[in-house]
């Protein structure tokens, strides 16, 4: 691999990461800013009832999680770039028909439709098709400081901004902001020859689902974002009755924290990358349940709670990070879109049922109860990684492409190089990116394909 090549790669990943990360953050501040005011405008439409608006609030989570699988799947079929641009549209759409309903019922179909642009599954494939092993996890650690602060930031604009526009102004605000996302997908550095795009839909989903690292790493999204969505389901309750705190200093509370735990997450990704995934990844499952004990017994003291929160974020953001890298590591190939489809549908799933399980908990039993659940939910997540083993590293290479050849025979032939699993072609850069595995490689028949592209 050429000095050219390589920084030639690196502008891609980092090129690919940040647009990524900035469609990310556009759509989910969009959809954050709604959360704290929607509960007091959305009463004011015709037809309201609690009930209602608690279902136009979660339509959007179970349209994702209904369609995370099938977005996956299309995109290793037809490409990534498509199923991103039909998801961004759909987002848009249902903005537009929350935006001009007058009542509850129009809201839940808008709300219902954006949902349906379920691209999380897509955005994470592409970060495995294009970002190298070594860099995959600072991408994917990239993305989840991006959803965070977009959470934090809409957290404090969101009830400022419905006081000058309004429930419906809010919403079209989601359509530019959609918009804004659209034209960074327009122009993001996509691969268009996928690696056994052909292979059949069944096959591809009985893969994913038959591979038993796969299957921890699906309960592991569910547990980490069931045990989020219960935790806070309970929160923001105490923080106000126990410790007298406004939404605003909630707000400057979750941004300290978040931040903090960021940073201290950081030398645990540089462990993650030089010792191993797994056991970092125990060692951070292990911190969430340390957090939601903390959480059980902080009573009514500030610190405990500060303390608790910060090492819950730092757990919670280092597992962001390391669970979806590894899923691309553990994919079989060609169906790395089907199995973030299944990882993201799994996502979404921990959320409504932690909604759930802590509203009935926190109602039932009370508030300890719900930390206590989901530290006995996440002790069981620990226990069922005992049996997983380090995956294995394979390395990435690159090599410059003629832009005379033709994409699709040019992946056949670096196919047919013993050693090379995956490759794709990003045409727009003319380059081939491949995942190798360096005791099989006949690295003299990859370096003759890559003077032929030199050519």
């Amino acid at each position: 691999m050429t000095d050219e090549s390589t920084a030639a790669l690196r502008r891609t990943e980092i090129s690919t990461s940040s647009s990524l990360a900035a469609i990310f953050a556009l759509r989910m501040f969009g959809l954050f800013m709604i959360l704290p005011i929607f509960a007091v405008f959305g009463g004011q439409l015709e037809g309201a009832t609690p009930l209602l608006i608690g279902t136009a609030i979660g339509a959007y989570g179970l349209m994702q999680a209904c369609l995370q699988i099938p977005f996956g799947m299309l995109s290793d079929r037809f490409g990534r770039r498509p199923m991103l641009l039909i998801g961004l549209a759909l987002f848009m759409a249902g903005g537009v028909v929350a935006a001009i309903s007058d009542t509850i019922y129009g809201v839940i179909l808008g709300r219902a439709l954006q949902g349906s642009g379920a691209i999380a599954s897509v955005i994470m494939a592409l970060i495995g098709d294009v970002v190298s092993e070594r860099n995959r996890t600072k991408a994917m650690a990239l993305i989840g400081m991006s959803v965070g602060g977009s959470f934090i930031l809409a957290l404090i604009l969101g009830p400022l901004l419905a006081h000058w526009l309004g429930l419906s102004g809010l919403f079209w605000l989601t359509v530019a902001l959609g918009g804004v996302a659209l034209l960074v997908a327009l122009r993001v550095p996509v691969p268009k020859v996928m690696l056994d795009e052909a292979l059949p839909p069944s096959q591809r989903f009985r893969q994913v689902l038959g591979s038993p690292d796969l299957r921890r790493l699906d309960l592991g999204i569910l547990v980490l974002h069931l045990t989020m969505t219960a935790s806070f389901v309970v929160l923001p309750k105490l923080l106000q009755t126990r410790l007298g705190l406004s939404l605003d200093q909630h707000s400057l509370l979750y941004l300290v924290v978040l931040v903090a735990g960021f940073l201290a997450m950081i030398p645990l990704i540089i462990a993650a990358e030089r010792r191993g995934a797994v056991p970092i990844k125990r060692a951070a499952v292990a911190l969430l349940i340390v957090a939601e004990v903390l959480l059980a017994v902080a009573g009514e003291t500030l610190w405990h709670f500060v303390l608790a929160l910060f090492v819950y974020f730092m757990a919670f953001n280092l597992l962001e990070a390391l669970l979806p890298s590894m899923v691309g590591r553990a994919a079989p190939a060609g169906t790395r879109g089907t199995a973030m489809g299944v990882y993201s549908t799994s996502q979404f799933l921990g959320v409504f049922i932690g909604g759930q399980l802590g509203g009935a908990l926190f109602q039932w039993v009370g508030a300890e109860a719900v930390f206590y659940g989901c530290a006995a939910m996440a002790l069981f997540w620990l226990w069922r990684l005992a049996g997983m083993k380090e995956l294995p590293k394979l390395d990435n290479r690159v090599i410059q492409l003629n832009p005379a050849d033709d994409p699709r025979h040019t992946v056949e032939r670096l196919r047919a190089v013993p050693g090379v699993l995956e490759a794709v072609v990003v045409t727009e850069k003319h380059l081939a990116l491949l995942k190798v595995d360096n005791q099989l490689l006949d690295e003299h028949a990859l370096q003759a394909l890559a003077a032929e592209g030199q050519n």
